[in-house]
Order: C-alpha cells, then structure tokens, then sequence
C-alpha cells in the first residue's frame, strides 16, 4: 500500500474499507479527508467494462479503488496482503460475513497483529438482534431516541438518517478506530471495534437521560425545554412562509430576542410558568408573521438573539454566511461540504475526486508486489476498471 497523499493529521496512516453503503464509506471519507490513505475495496462484479466514476459520489472522494472477487482464493490473499501493510480495516457487513469470507478479525490480525479491525453495524456484532437487517429509523427506533422527536400530540419525526447512520454509527466508529490506533501504537497489538449504532445513538443522548434521570424531563414529544415545548426554542413561520428557528434560552438572550421582535418583555407573562407556554408561543408566532424570513434575518443577525433563518440544502450552499468562512467548496462540477473539522497546521482537505470501482486495481497490486499482475487481472479474481 502507498504513502497516503494527503496533508492532514491522518497522512501516512492507511485504511482498507470493505465497500458498503451509509454510515461505513462516510467514516471512510472522513478518515480520507484527514490526510489517511483510504483504499476502498469493491465487488469484482461491480467493475464493469467503461463504468464511470460517479462525481457526485461525495462519500468516495479521496478514496482509491481496487475491485476484488472475495470469494476467489487469489482475491482473498490479495486482500490479506494489503491487511499486512495497513493500519485499519472498517467494514459494514452483517455480523458472521467476513468470517466466512476468509477476512474476518482473527484473518487479518494474524496476518498483522497491530490491525485495529473496524465494524460497522446496526444492532452490534452479538445481542438478539445482531443477525437482523434494520436501517437508521430502526435502530434510532429502539433507542428512544425517536419517540423523543416531534411535537406534543403528534407522532416521532424522522430526522433524516443523520442521527442513528452518520451521528450514532460513522462517528462512534471513527472515535473507536483512532483511540484504538492510538493505543495500539504503544502497545503493538490491534483490537476489533464494534461500533453499533443503536450503541452510538443511545451514547448520543446522555445529556438528555441526565435531565430525565433529575426529574427535569417528561418522557413525552414536545412538552420540554428542548424539543418545541419551550416557546423560544421552536420554528415559525414568516410572512412568505419561510421559517426562523429560535433558541433563545438563556435569560439574557431571550431579553435580547423579545427586543428584536418588538415585544416588552413586562407585557408577556412570565416564561417560568408552563401554563403561560401556548400564550407566549401565540404572540411570538403573530409577530413573525409580520415580515418574510430574510427580513427578520437582517434583524436578528448578527447578535445574541439565537434567531437564525431556516435555509434549504441548495440556499445553504450560497449563503453568505457559509460562504465567507468555506463551509461549501467544489469539486468535480459538484458542492458539496468541506472537510471538518478545522486544524491549524496540518489541514484537512478533500484528496481526490471520487473513484470509479477498480479504478486502481494495477496500481495497488503492483505496490502490494504481486508478481504476476496481469495474470491475476485475467482470471477475474481482481478486476481493473
């Protein structure tokens, strides 16, 4: 395996990922972003003749691609071969399939002890689930975490899949393979992470257990400090039915907010009484439906009022204020976010624009020093796009 071209923190560390779909190849980016060489491994069967890079494939920028046929014998060793010169392996399969496939933790630390063998799975690795399939609204299902999202009376609201895939399950597993890589860089020795998201998202809402636990939360939608309960903090709609989100919690702030909004706080009953929640939470809406969103974007920011506009993925991408600090940037004809987050001397950056699968099959095999690399490519068990 090469040297990563990356700058980032992350240069010289090298990462095979077993191509999979979700929350795995975004921890794959992620880790390509901080500088690591990512070699992404997809099926044989998946490099067809004059198949293109996707450039909108966002989660395979910085990657390579090197297609293999794991269940041919010679494909197998030459992914035992990189395991020997790599640092981590992440993998998103059901719980039993790489072991099957001859490239399960016992394989590949045999072959390096120092492997820190990252897995990527809804319900984990063991527990009465774990041979289950399931998605993001599933896993976040049995947490809690979605009954908790919603408004009072209604039913849980599905929150994208950004908080069980990518919040529970990418970044879990990206904490647990660099505290693993870190401790097997002293120790010598590697170890299996089992990152679950059902694990990570139920890590994920400790803060809210605590106020649960002290008595400061209602297990119900919609009736608490934090999830539209509170008056000012919720969304609300604007004169061109646009929306404005409030979070303005703290004393100071929800002063400063009521002055923007042309309230006197003395005219509004107190906020420390619930039962006075519905009436604030209808004076507030009438006010914003006095003036279009951006209006009351020009009023409220910037300043310490915690009111910002509700934009859209596409206005988002154009704001003034993302684009001033570079949130967006683009690459390949496509925006897309920017690496995050932010280091002072070694910076993060996208490496590449994404690979079509295979794309650098001979160029990996040559550096693993297969001797007979076209050999290898005509029997199927490797595959150059």
């Amino acid at each position: 395996m090469g040297e990563s071209a990356g700058k980032g923190p992350l240069s010289g560390v090298r990462v095979i990922e077993l191509a999979g779909i979700g929350p795995g190849p975004f921890a794959g980016m992620l880790l390509a972003d901080l500088g690591a060489d990512v070699v992404r491994v997809d099926r044989a069967s998946s490099a067809a003749p004059g198949r293109d890079a996707v450039p909108a494939d966002f989660l395979g920028r910085g990657k390579r691609s090197i297609a293999v046929d794991l269940k041919n014998e010679r494909g197998r060793e030459v992914v035992l071969r990189m395991v020997e010169r790599s640092d981590v392996l992440i993998e998103g399969f059901r719980p039993g399939v790489t072991e099957r496939l001859g490239i399960g933790p016992d394989d590949c630390l045999a072959r390096n002890p120092a492997l820190v063998y990252g897995r990527m799975t809804g319900w984990g690795q063991e527990g009465p689930l774990s041979r289950s399939a399931g998605h993001d609204i599933g896993y976040i299902a049995v947490t809690g975490a979605l009954h908790a999202i919603g408004r009072a009376g209604g039913p849980p609201q599905v929150p994208l899949n950004l908080l069980g895939d990518f919040a529970g399950g990418s970044m879990y597993l990206v904490v647990g393979v660099l505290a693993a890589l870190l401790e097997a860089r002293a120790s010598g020795r590697g170890q299996v992470v089992d990152a679950a998201i059902v694990d990570g998202t139920t890590h994920l809402s400790t803060f809210i257990h605590a106020f649960l636990a002290g008595g400061m939360w209602r297990d119900e939608r919609g009736v608490n400090l934090l999830d539209t309960g509170a008056p000012w903090y919720d969304v609300y709609e604007t004169a061109d039915g646009g929306h404005v989100a409030v979070g303005a919690l703290e004393p100071q702030f929800y002063a400063e907010f009521l002055r923007r909004l042309g309230l006197d706080e003395a005219d509004l009953p107190s906020r420390d009484d619930p039962e006075n929640w519905p009436a604030l939470r209808e004076r507030f809406a009438a006010a914003f439906k006095t003036r279009t969103r951006d209006e009351w974007a020009e009023i409220f920011l910037p300043g310490d009022a915690c009111v910002a506009p509700v934009l859209s993925l596409r206005e988002a991408a154009e704001h003034p204020y993302n684009t001033a600090r570079e949130v967006f940037v683009e690459r390949g004809g496509h925006r897309q976010p920017a690496p995050a987050p932010r280091f002072s001397r070694t910076s993060a950056e996208i490496g590449g624009l994404p690979p079509a699968p295979g794309a650098h099959s001979r160029d990996i095999l040559a550096e693993l020093g297969v001797d007979d690399v076209d050999g290898l490519l005509s029997s199927g068990a490797v595959v150059q796009a």
